[in-house]
């Protein structure tokens, strides 16, 4: 059986196991041998990362033209309209490509939310809102790049699932030992 970890990266860790310069990085928080991210997320992006040492599982999990699901909870400058979160659900040309159609919606700040270290930057005469977003790709700062074509900068990015796997019952720092789908054996 394939050992699956899963772990709320904070904000501010890599997603390797070696250190750059002294920054944090994954041998930090997860002390299991022979795992590995099945994704990345970038270094100012926070929550659910997928660990695994089957290279099969691990292609599963990130290769986009699986088409695995991954949520994000994306805190937003200004309240998005109707039409950009459309535009947004229809897809987007970001220059070097095209997003595939996602999910996106507005939610409510998601209830237990941890305070984010550093705190996110504010600005007394702008609100922000929270933003659901479910893709089926993956690519470099996506999430991020979407909503700032539509007008609205991401603050904060936190991966809430990824396929069948969520956050939940993980503060930021701890891990777990997962299931995997008898599907995907």
């Amino acid at each position: 059986m394939a050992t699956v970890i899963l772990f709320n990266k904070p904000c501010g860790v890599l997603c390797q196991f070696t250190s750059t310069a002294g920054r944090p990085c994954l041998k930090d928080y997860v002390p299991v041998p022979a795992v590995y991210p099945a994704g990345r997320l970038d270094s100012d992006s926070e929550g659910l990362l997928v660990l695994t040492g089957d290279g099969a599982l691990q292609a599963r999990i990130a290769e986009p033209r699986r088409k695995l699901p991954k949520t994000y909870w994306a805190q937003v400058e200004g309240v998005p309209s109707a039409e950009a979160l459309q535009t947004l659900r229809s897809g987007l040309d970001l220059g070097d490509f095209v997003s595939r159609p996602c999910r996106a919606r507005r939610i409510d700040e998601p209830e237990g939310l941890w305070p984010r270290d550093p705190p996110i930057r504010v600005r007394r005469n702008l609100p922000t809102a929270w933003i659901e977003l479910e893709l089926e790709e993956g690519k470099n700062r996506q999430v991020r790049r979407m909503t700032a074509k539509v007008g609205h900068p991401t603050l904060r990015l936190i991966r809430r699932a990824v396929g069948p796997w969520t956050l939940e019952g993980l503060a930021p720092g701890q891990w777990r030992q997962a299931i995997v789908p008898d599907k995907w054996l």
